[in-house]
């Protein structure tokens, strides 16, 4: 099996898991939180989204990625990490602008998102970070739904 083969039954199987662990536990489990609980359980694993500046480190990546994947998924990321610790922080705060913040945060950390998955020809390339979209970034999709 070649390696984009490998990797979009990887995203697709990955996606799949995640969707029934959502529907059979996250979702009825998160219905018994308060708004601000919820959202803070939900985006806190986004928080770590500076995983994705792995995309720059030589050794990690397979050789050195294309500049227009590498800095686009790379600070993307750090972006989108950064926004949710800032809406995790807004949201314990009981802040009015936490929703806006919630939803700026997430459409940019899904706009990376597919921006990176577009561009499945660098699969071979991802070396260890292969890691990053088929298993962790759909999990950080998959619980903000």
């Amino acid at each position: 099996m070649d390696p984009l083969s490998i990797f979009v039954l990887q995203l697709i199987l990955s996606t799949t898991v995640f969707a029934i662990a959502a529907k059979w536990y996250v979702a009825p489990w998160l219905a018994g939180q308060t708004n601000s609980q919820a959202l803070t359980i939900l985006i806190f694993p986004h928080t770590m989204r500076h995983i994705g500046l792995l995309f720059f480190v030589p050794g990690i990546v397979a050789q050195p990625l294309p500049d227009f994947f590498a800095y686009t998924a790379a600070y993307g990321d750090l972006l989108s990490g950064l926004l949710a610790l800032l809406a995790i922080i807004v949201i314990r705060k009981g802040r009015s602008i936490a929703i806006p913040l919630v939803w700026i945060f997430n459409t940019i950390g899904t706009v990376d998102l597919l921006n990176a998955l577009r561009h499945a020809e660098l699969v071979a390339d991802l070396g260890a970070t292969w890691y990053i979209p088929t298993f962790l970034f759909l999990y950080f999709w998959l619980l903000m739904q």
